[in-house]
Parts: structure tokens; sequence; C-alpha cells
């Protein structure tokens, strides 16, 4: 059994509720990485100290065409100065890629959006980690991590070429605890060879696009449940909603009550009664608009919890999931 955390890079809607958690930074550096990737420092007005963060986390960017996206921390998580990110330019994305790469200048300054962290690097005998193109963002930093550790870790990263694969030459220095395999020289990854055995002791975290990680998630099939955690860029689409009749939704700490019908979002409804709670992606993949559940039963149409979340039933994506039960609670 896997589990599994997505976000969409190219993932719309707008930013004005994620406004009052972003700080503005400006762009320090940006310069390409590898063929159609471009990386991005930001840095903070002089003297301040950025939110820390750990391996897996990623932020908001509020671009200047209006666009929010989320993009994974991939820097150095110890320098409280400076956040780094890369971006892959996506030909049939929503235009969020294209703004980094053809608008953002250096000098710029931006909206940045947390970090917030539904990736993390858990404790672990030995890491396997499978990365493929852009994939590589986020295990870059738990690659520093697990090294610093003195873990048993090894990563293979694959790409259509060698040209397309970004940050070689930061990961050449692991030697052969790094396999890079380009597609165009090895064909596709060699998954089973690399993973070896199923056996206890070891966690799996695999970054990529969707054929890569439904081969890995075939591949780790009869390991421990839970051996996997992957990282989506781009969402599936959500399966029909439970129920397509208005339900009710209580707010806990101010005893209003407002009615959902099946056109409009939680989010919407409980903002129209008059409270504001942070969002971004409006499509269940930053995790920005958590919200606890107290009574009810949630329809979960996020890309966030896992099976294991979603039975407890105890906090829901106020922006994709609804109600299965006439009513739910809120703590709003």
């Amino acid at each position: 059994m896997s589990d599994t955390q997505v976000f969409e890079t190219g993932s719309a809607g707008p930013a004005a509720r994620s406004d009052a958690e972003a700080t503005t930074l400006r762009v320090a550096a940006k310069r390409p990485r590898a063929d159609g990737v471009v990386e991005l420092e930001l840095v903070p007005p002089a003297g301040r100290r950025l939110r820390d963060w750990a391996p897996g986390a990623h932020i908001d960017l509020q671009l200047p065409n209006g666009m929010t996206r989320q993009y994974s921390l991939c820097g150095d998580r110890w320098d409280p100065h400076r956040y780094r990110v890369a971006v892959l330019r996506e030909p049939d994305g929503r235009g969020g890629s294209a703004a980094v790469h053809d608008e953002l200048a250096v000098g710029d300054e931006i909206g940045v959006g947390g970090p917030r962290n539904n990736f993390p690097l858990v404790p672990s005998e030995q890491y396997l980690f499978v990365a493929g193109g852009i994939g590589i963002t986020p295990l870059l930093p738990m690659v520093v991590q697990a090294d610093l550790l003195d873990a048993d870790w090894r990563l293979l990263y694959g790409g259509r070429s060698r040209s397309s694969m970004a940050f070689l030459d930061e990961l050449a220095g692991y030697g052969d605890r790094v396999v890079v395999a380009p597609q165009d020289e090895t064909g596709l990854l060699d998954l089973p060879g690399f993973l070896g055995r199923p056996r206890p002791g070891v966690r799996v975290y695999a970054c990529g696009p969707a054929p890569l990680l439904a081969a890995t998630e075939a591949a780790c099939a009869d390991w421990p449940e839970h051996t996997l955690r992957t990282e989506r860029f781009v969402a599936a689409e959500p399966a029909a909603p439970a129920r397509r009749t208005p339900f009710e939704i209580e707010l806990a700490r101010t005893g209003v009550t407002v009615q959902v019908t099946p056109e409009r979002t939680v989010l919407d409804a409980v903002a129209e009664a008059g409270v504001d709670v942070l969002s971004s992606c409006r499509r269940g993949v930053c995790g920005t608009c958590e919200t606890e559940v107290l009574a009810g039963e949630p329809d979960h149409r996020d890309a966030l919890l896992t099976d294991h979340e979603r039975q407890a039933g105890d906090c829901m994506f106020i922006c994709v999931s609804r109600s299965r039960s006439d009513r739910l609670v809120l703590d709003l």
C-alpha cells in the first residue's frame, strides 16, 4: 500500500485567500538547470529570516499574471535567507510554468505562501528514492538529509535524456549511491532490480510522471504496508460526488448553519457566511484549506489524504471535498 501526496505545478485558482499567510520575496537569481528547467532563488527583504522547512515541503508562488502555483523546495534547508525551486516548462500546462520561464525576471517581487509539507521524510532504516524528470526536486533535499544522518540510501533517477535531467552535477558527488538512467540510453527504469525483494525497514519515496508512479506502485504491491510514499504533480480527476443533493454545514465556533448546493463548494459557502479560510489551489492538491471535522461523514475528493486518514474522517479539504451525510460540523 502506498501513501500519496499530490499537488499540481499547474494548479489553477485565485490566490486571494492565501494572501494572509504570504510573504513578498525577491527573485535573486534565475538560471537554466536542464532543457526546459529553470531554477529560481528567492530571498526576503534584508535582514529577515525565512520560515524553516523540511525535506518534502513546497511553497506557493503567486505569479505576476495572477496565477498561484506550487513548487517543491529543493535548496539548502539550513539556509534561513534563501528558498530554491526548479520549474519545468509544461507545453500543455495552464500558463504558470510559461509565466515563470518567460515573464518572471531577476529583481521581480512575488508573493510566496507556505512552506507546507504533505510529503515528509519519516525515520527509516533504509531509503530508496525513485525520481522521474522534475520529480527530483522534492527528493533532492531528502537525499541530502539521509546522507547527513548517515542512513542507508540509494536514488534511481530517470529522464528522457541527460540534458533534460536537472541537478546531475549536485548528485555526482554521491557516487554509486545514485543511479542515473536516461531513457534514451538505458530504456525504462529497472524498478524491480533497483528495489529488490520486499522487506521491512525500508521506505520508498517516488516522485515523477504518472506512468512511473504506477509502475512503482505495482513493483511495491507486495511490500509491507506504508512502505511506498509518492508525490504526483498532476491530480487525477476525482470520482463523482457521493451525493448530488444539498447538505448543511454547521460552523461550530459561531453556531451558523449554511446550505451547500451541488454547484457550490464548501469553501465558497463558508466564505459567504463570513468565515475566511486560507486556500490556494482550489483543486485539493496543496493542503492549505485543511479543516477539522467535528461531526458528520466527509466525502473526500482531495488528492492528499491516505486511506487511513480518510477513514478517520476528522479533517477535510473544503475546496473540493463535500459531505456524505446530511450535515457536517466543522471547527470554524
